[in-house]
């Protein structure tokens, strides 16, 4: 008897590659959608002629089946790609493909963005020879103690998988372990396949099983009963219990478990930056963002807990407040979390590793009945009352030249529909946002702050409103950025134009780093070197050049956005503007095409203080004064650290 015989194409590697991802699938429940639904690709040396060859034979036989996106620089692919994945709850992302060299060293950022963030990406990193035959060759590293060493592998600590395609054959069992980890709601982050320069051009004979329609299917796992119960019999003996809602309630989409579980125990609910929107911020139980830059009603209620509920959150030191939030003698950790890896975090001896929606339903059932005190749940409300207040007066106008942030805030968060989507990254704007923003849907907000990568914020929010698109779904998607990030990175505003995306930008200038200027003050640095502004020679003397006296430099952010072929509206200092703002916002929602909104801000009008602390250590010996000062206050705060072992 002869053996049977599969049917095989004659393919290249990277048409090979890139077929098969046009077939892959994730499938959420009843839901069913293409795990990379396009792919970017700025090519060089090194993907020209192997991805960049694939993705026009693609493009050329069978239309529509990898769809292939422009982009200005690299980085930006990778944020395009997060932003995507975000609006898709994880389900689905995009594919970019660099050259080698600096091409590839331009999405190392992005690629630390999306680990950092548990959102998947996939990155197609050029490689050089790996016959080595024209050693060395443009744009190679040289390591006499090890000639092997390239680009690529400065993604190995950046990824959650990096394999090297280095013989053909290889190709099969890589791309099916890169999708295993791009689908693992516990293991997703950067996935990284490096494609050697001459390999992405060879042939193979390719199974065709290997590029037909393969379906990924997202794990919810349940909770364990022994882990359930425990957790069960902790929570319904606490008497001041919180819960910390994290970017896991809205990936697993368990928004509407959280509320009706809520709701049943009368348990209020603090949010991580990740986990904005797990309730509409009016809910009589939303206490707002908890930690360093959380509101002074969640730290006040985090202060006193004695059983923590955390779901699906990572505890990051902004989320603890550097381990000073949560200061009950006895406190307790629940970890509710698909990652084994973040639901042992603190010590936590209450570890429940399953899904968030799955948990949360059991939780509900296991408690029926069992509600808060009747204290507590009034404390909660009290302090959540008050919160609002102090919000509301942070955004009433104060008719000054220059609105601050929180003004400026307001009037947007008034000027938008309750489904749009705001978008930011890095700078003063994260820890004011989860303060002030009044989040109304569960993809309204969208915080990368788990990296906070300045540059991150017009990319990632292009990538939003590809990602809302491919849904759809025609909200739109607000950029606040300052003007210190804009500068990092602002080219993918000509990919709006290009591909005609409605984008609302807005620009807060305020003639430097706020952000870092402010931090500096609170470490003793005196807001040095963050300010943008002409470099003074100190008595004729260039070498004692300093930029802390010298004129703003006269940088016109409106006319550099205008000459991408963006609508710009340029609000001009006075007491109108913030009117102006609130007009300009509906201007852009009624455009069809990209619009970006200049405003200068006073930086020294700040959010009402949500008593959180970040640990940002000073210098121990100084000669300046504001250093020792700053010095004796840090170590006042720090003796409120606690290891949080419960």
């Amino acid at each position: 008897m002869t053996a049977a015989r599969h049917t095989t194409r004659r393919m290249t590697v990277s048409q090979a590659l890139i077929e098969f991802l046009a077939h892959q699938w994730t499938v959420d429940g009843d839901l069913r959608e293409r795990t990379i639904a396009g792919t970017f690709g700025i090519f060089g040396h090194g993907n020209v002629a192997g991805i960049g060859q694939a993705l026009l034979q693609a493009a050329e036989t069978e239309a529509g089946s990898m769809p292939f996106f422009q982009a200005r620089n690299e980085q930006a692919m990778v944020h395009q790609s997060v932003g995507y994945a975000r609006m898709h709850r994880r389900r689905g992302t995009l594919a970019s493909a660099a050259s080698v060299g600096p091409g590839a060293a331009n999405m190392l950022t992005g690629a630390a963005l999306a680990t950092a963030n548990r959102l998947p990406a996939l990155l197609l990193v050029s490689d050089t020879f790996a016959t080595r035959v024209a050693d060395p060759v443009l744009q190679q590293l040289e390591h006499p103690h090890d000639p092997g060493i390239q680009v690529s592998e400065a993604f190995r600590p950046l990824s959650r998988f990096f394999d090297r395609v280095q013989r053909p054959e290889q190709l099969f069992s890589i791309a099916l372990g890169a999708m295993r980890v791009l689908t693992d709601p516990a293991e997703t982050g950067a996935v990284t396949i490096a494609l050697p320069e001459d390999v992405q051009a060879e042939m193979l004979d390719v199974p065709v099983e290997f590029l037909a329609d393969r379906e990924w299917h997202i794990r919810r796992p349940p909770p364990e009963r022994g882990p359930l119960s425990r957790a069960v019999e902790a929570i319904g003996g606490a008497r001041r219990p919180l819960l910390v809602a994290g970017g896991g309630v809205i990936y697993s989409g368990a928004e509407d478990a959280l509320r009706e579980f809520a709701e049943a125990t009368g348990i209020p609910v603090a949010t991580t930056q990740a986990g904005g929107g797990s309730l509409p911020w009016d809910h009589p139980l939303n206490l707002g963002g908890v930690g360093a830059t959380g509101s002074a009603a969640a730290n006040a209620i985090a202060a006193e807990a004695d059983v923590i509920i955390g779901i699906g959150t990572r505890y990051s030191d902004f989320t603890t407040a550097s381990r000073t939030a949560f200061q009950h003698e006895g406190v307790r950790f629940v970890n509710v979390n698909v990652a084994s890896f973040d639901a042992y975090k603190h010590g936590s001896q209450l570890p429940v590793i399953a899904d968030a929606r799955a948990t949360l339903v059991e939780l509900r059932t296991a408690l029926d009945g069992q509600r808060v005190a009747a204290e507590h749940a009034w404390h909660a409300q009290n302090v959540k009352s008050d919160w609002d207040t102090q919000v509301d007066r942070a955004f009433e106008p104060t008719g000054g030249e220059l609105p601050g942030q929180p003004e400026i805030i307001g009037t947007i968060n008034a000027a938008m529909a309750p489904e749009d989507v705001i978008i930011q990254a890095a700078g003063s704007l994260p820890g004011d946002l989860q303060k002030l923003w009044r989040v109304r849907d569960p993809l309204g907000y969208h915080v990368e702050y788990a990296f906070s990568c300045m540059g991150y914020e017009i990319a990632g929010g292009l990538g939003a409103k590809r990602g809302l698109l491919a849904l759809g779904d025609d909200r739109d998607v607000v950029v606040m950025v300052g003007d210190g990030s804009y500068l990092m990175l602002h080219t993918e505003l000509l990919t709006a134009v290009a591909e005609r995306i409605k984008l609302i930008v807005v620009i807060i200038q305020n003639h430097g780093y706020a952000s870092i200027g402010h931090l500096s003050e609170t470490v003793g640095s005196q807001r040095f070197g963050t300010r943008y502004r002409y470099a003074e020679p100190a008595d004729g003397d260039r070498a004692k050049a300093t930029f802390e006296r010298g004129e703003f430099l006269p940088v016109d952010l409106a006319a550099n956005a205008r000459s991408y072929g963006v609508d710009v509206i340029d609000i001009k200092p006075g007491p109108d503007a913030l009117q102006e703002l609130s007009e300009a916002i509906g201007t852009a929602k009624a455009a069809d095409g990209p619009t970006v909104i200049h405003i200068n801000s006073d930086p020294f009008v700040y959010a009402p203080d949500g008593h959180g602390w970040w640990d940002v250590p000073v210098a121990e010996t100084s000669e300046v004064e504001s250093t020792r000062a700053a010095r004796a206050e840090y170590l006042e705060q720090q003796q409120l650290q606690r290891p949080l072992i419960g």
